[in-house]
């Protein structure tokens, strides 16, 4: 028995649109409208992405689920909106096809990580630390203290091992070689225009032009092809005060700033 919702959704083409930075809640939101898109066996995905990036196994994950939809034969179409950059490219070479605008943030192929070093503030305020640890790094990157050059090695280390994985990524999802990937994946930043010129892009355009690519990629005639919306992220009311936005942005990057403080990072950080 086929059920009504398979009827109406299988031939028809999915939308999930990842939108800020890449952290626990986006990452649940997203795979389970992932699974949701598998189960319905739409045909075509339209993956808008428009985020600075965000923590590397969040990334990761969301990349391996869309690699596992492709091999169920969905095809997946990528389109960078205002700014995919870091985490959200690492998300987006998962996809057969990129699309994006001509002035489109992306890149920052690289990683991050930042520890706050507030020990010359805590000796003015008169605060100290009493630390009893099993061995020596484990108060790494603690705010109280600098790094000593054994941490800063060790630290460098892991960082390196996950820009390689970023690398690797980036390499096989676009057919680069990892050596010419190495020679732009120091950070840098490119608009879309650059960006399909150093092989990151596949064709500039809109959403738009995104879903008729992805239609065409799934056979699906353009004309009739609209998306559903799965793993819609939740409205806010907030958001129609006005500076409400701008308040929120701040207390974002605030908030990213303490607790993503001693984690590596895909993100992008002007």
């Amino acid at each position: 028995m086929l059920w009504p919702w398979r009827r109406k959704t299988r031939r028809a083409m999915a939308r999930i649109a990842i939108e800020g930075p890449i952290a626990g809640a986006t990452r649940t939101r997203v795979l389970k409208a992932i699974k949701q898109v598998q189960e319905r066996e739409c045909p075509a995905l339209l993956l808008r992405i428009d985020s600075p990036g965000g923590t590397v196994g969040d990334s990761q994950e969301i990349h391996s689920a869309l690699l596992r939809l492709k091999e169920k034969g969905c095809k997946v179409v990528a389109s960078f909106g205002n700014i995919s950059a870091s985490g959200g490219v690492y998300v987006g070479v998962a996809a057969d096809q990129i699309v994006a605008n001509p002035g489109t943030i992306t890149g920052s192929i690289g990683v991050i990580l930042r520890g706050n070093n507030l020990s010359k503030l805590l000796e003015r305020l008169g605060v100290s630390f009493e630390t009893v640890k099993s061995g020596i790094f484990k108060d790494i990157l603690s705010p109280d203290r600098a790094l000593t050059g054994a941490e800063r090695d060790l630290l460098q280390g892991l960082i390196d091992s996950s820009y390689n994985q970023f690398v690797e990524a980036v390499a096989t999802g676009r057919g680069l070689d990892q050596q010419l990937v190495r020679s732009f994946a120091d950070g840098r930043v490119f608009t879309g225009a650059q960006a399909k010129e150093l092989g990151l892009v596949d064709q500039l355009g809109d959403e738009e032009t995104a879903r008729c690519l992805a239609a065409e990629l799934a056979g699906l005639d353009p004309e009739k092809s609209k998306p559903i919306t799965f793993g819609a992220p939740p409205k806010r009311f907030g958001g129609l005060i006005p500076g409400r936005s701008q308040l929120r942005a701040i207390g974002q990057a605030l908030s990213l700033e303490m607790a993503w403080s001693g984690q590596p990072l895909w993100l992008y950080r002007p």
